[in-house]
């Protein structure tokens, strides 16, 4: 090898050369930065969809047993502890071992009677508040 190749070997990398990737780099970031995004949206939403239905399975089975849902004052908690307010449940058993949150980390919400169907469960969204649109949208047994 000759002394100019070695030398040029030994140098390293340029200012704008590293500046380059730099670049590459941010702006491939930029593109799929927000596509990550809308994915873990969309997997939230599926994922409190899928638990809103188990729910309401678990609802079903409740009335089957006992007649009827449990009362709005009730909720959910119906479904892991027996209600000591309204009128007892004839056949009362345990539904499920714990009440789960939403993908945002906040308490599904129960309504009966509900606004839509007969009952309604549903998650405020990423925003924990009701109503919103796109990301805080609400999501419900409805939909």
């Amino acid at each position: 090898m000759n002394t100019t190749n070695s030398r040029r070997l030994a140098r390293g990398f340029t200012l704008i050369e590293i500046m380059v990737v730099f670049l590459i780099i941010g702006l491939m970031g930029a593109l799929i930065v927000p596509n990550v995004m809308d994915r873990l949206h969309e997997a939230k939403v599926t994922a409190a969809r899928a638990t809103i239905n188990d729910l309401m399975q678990q609802l079903k089975l409740y009335k089957i047993d006992n007649g009827r849902y449990p009362s709005g004052e009730q909720g959910l908690e119906s479904l892991v502890r027996k209600p000591t307010t309204g009128t007892p449940p004839a056949n009362w058993k345990p539904y499920i071992d714990k009440l789960p949150l939403d993908p945002w980390k906040n308490p599904y919400q129960y309504a009966n009677p509900g606004v839509k169907n007969e009952i309604d469960i549903y998650s405020f969204g990423a925003d924990g508040r009701p109503g919103g649109e796109g990301n805080d949208a609400d999501i419900g047994s409805w939909q």
